[in-house]
């Protein structure tokens, strides 16, 4: 079945409307992720690393991102769970945990989990993960969220010190702007051709 984007958001409001909506949400974008290019013809992914918002309200959040080749995204939680899959490329994840044995604001690795297209992780409202896209391709996925993503304050780490602080959103928002810097560089883009 086709990507249709209308029917995932109709089909996530009456999930949250039933016990244990996680795991519907889970079905849900297994399901919408079944034909992975059909998802890429309908968002058309931009070979520009960011994230649009398909849709918001207080019960939750499905944004669509894309990964440039290469990217890290730090570590972060969310303080909702979260469920994510991808439609193209490859999205690694490290989860993180609080490190009793030090400060309480320390984090140390406590796994990790990879997602090609078509495939859905899921993440507790406590997960602490950063996000690498270790291939030379873009990576695209939709990430769906248990509120609203933007009005929800969060942690991020830092990757040499790992000490949490409040997540800085204009920080965050300079790591894509700084990808696509990168980018207009290559070979072939639309800054070197000018």
């Amino acid at each position: 079945m086709a990507f249709d984007l209308a029917r995932l958001i109709k089909e996530c409001e009456s999930a949250f409307g039933k016990p244990n909506p996680q795991k519907h949400i889970v079905d849900i974008l297994t399901e919408s992720l079944r034909d992975p290019a059909s998802v890429a013809a309908v968002l058309q992914p931009a070979r520009r690393a960011g994230y649009e918002t398909l849709y918001v309200s207080d019960a939750f959040t499905i944004l669509h991102f894309v990964w440039a080749p290469k990217m890290t995204m730090p570590a972060h939680n969310h303080n909702l769970w979260a469920v994510v899959g991808v439609y193209e490329g490859r999205e690694d994840h490290i989860f993180w945990r609080r490190n009793d044995e030090q400060a309480a604001s320390e984090i140390c690795a406590v796994g990790a989990a990879t997602l090609a297209p078509g495939e859905v992780l899921s993440m507790d409202t406590n997960a602490i993960h950063s996000v690498l896209n270790p291939t030379d391709l873009f990576t695209g996925g939709i990430h769906i969220y248990s509120g609203n993503f933007f009005e929800t304050p969060r942690s991020g780490w830092d990757p040499m010190s790992l000490q949490e602080s409040p997540l800085d959103a204009q920080k965050n928002n300079a790591i894509f702007e700084a990808e696509n810097a990168l980018l207009d560089l290559l070979p072939g883009s639309r800054a070197s051709r000018s």
